[in-house]
């Protein structure tokens, strides 16, 4: 497949693995893409999700913490979609976002990237250059005893499991209080992550590094032959761009029913809320 370059592109962006979706989905969707407009977008506390006209829907985790603006009416109106104006939008000029400074105008753009990655599935079916499996990514990881294992990101049931199996692993984290007592010992600050992730034979990261734009630097510290795995609603489904960066587990997700969800996002709602309910988790493993 031929990937084109978005318009407004440059041509160092477009080196980016957010660009290379971007462009990955435009190019496979084509006008069908280009038609579509934004139905509804709710920006809840942990995610981000919309409902595309045909009915498609996306996820993005909101990075709330990353947003000092919040705190200042005025100037949060700047870090801000503008409300009111969001529905009826062309997709893929909401896609724009995905190249700002604002981290929320760049979620609901990875949300409606994802719709569109969502849209692309029920067409074509899924990547036909990937294994499809259903369920938690982190079992389609082979985690031999003793590798090293580094985790970006507080994950608490990976933090558990990889505790319960005593296996050697580090957690990069900006914000130290999300970890427990217990899972102090295993904290890395997250600036040391030169120093950590070319040690890591097994690699682990929120999709939410797409949205603070670290992910491509992680990836290029990966050592030859590391596993290295992009979990959660914000990764997009779509397998070339993440393989040719040696990803070699996608764990994202499906939106089954978009209204409800939307709902639940509206009300505050967490994964908790609605993992296996109005979201199913889908794995694509790209060894």
């Amino acid at each position: 497949m031929t990937i084109m370059t978005p318009p407004g592109v440059t041509a160092a962006s477009s080196r980016t693995l957010l660009a290379e979706l971007h462009a990955a989905v435009l190019d496979t969707l084509g006008a069908e893409a280009r038609a579509l407009t934004l139905e509804r977008a709710v920006i809840g506390v942990f995610f981000t999700g919309v409902k595309l006209a045909n009915g498609a829907g996306g996820l993005c985790a909101t990075p709330i913490k990353s947003v000092p603006e919040a705190v200042c009416c005025p100037s949060s109106a700047k870090a801000m979609p503008v409300p009111g104006k969001i529905r009826g939008r062309p997709a893929v000029q909401v896609l724009d976002d995905l190249y700002r400074t604002q981290d929320l105008r760049r979620a609901l753009a990875i949300a409606t990237l994802n719709a569109l990655a969502e849209t692309l599935w029920r067409r074509d079916g899924p990547p036909a250059d990937a294994e499809v499996l259903t369920g938690d990514a982190f079992e389609a990881l082979t985690i031999e005893p003793g590798r090293k294992v580094a985790l970006v990101g507080a994950f608490p049931p990976y933090m558990r499991e990889l505790r319960r199996r005593e296996q050697p692993f580090n957690v990069l984290e900006m914000d130290p209080a999300t970890l427990k007592p217990e899972e102090m010992p295993y904290y890395v600050p997250a600036e040391r992550a030169p120093e950590v992730v070319p040690q890591a034979d097994v690699f682990i990261t929120t999709g939410t590094t797409l949205v603070n734009g670290s992910l491509d630097g992680l990836l290029r510290l990966l050592k030859p032959g590391a596993q290295a795995a992009v979990i959660g609603p914000t990764a997009t489904l779509i397998a070339a761009p993440y393989r040719a960066r040696g990803v070699t587990v996608v764990g994202g997700t499906r939106v089954l029913a978009v209204d409800e969800l939307l709902e639940i996002l509206a009300e505050g709602g967490s994964g908790y809320h609605f993992f296996g309910k109005t979201v199913e988790r889908v794995t694509l493993r790209l060894e």
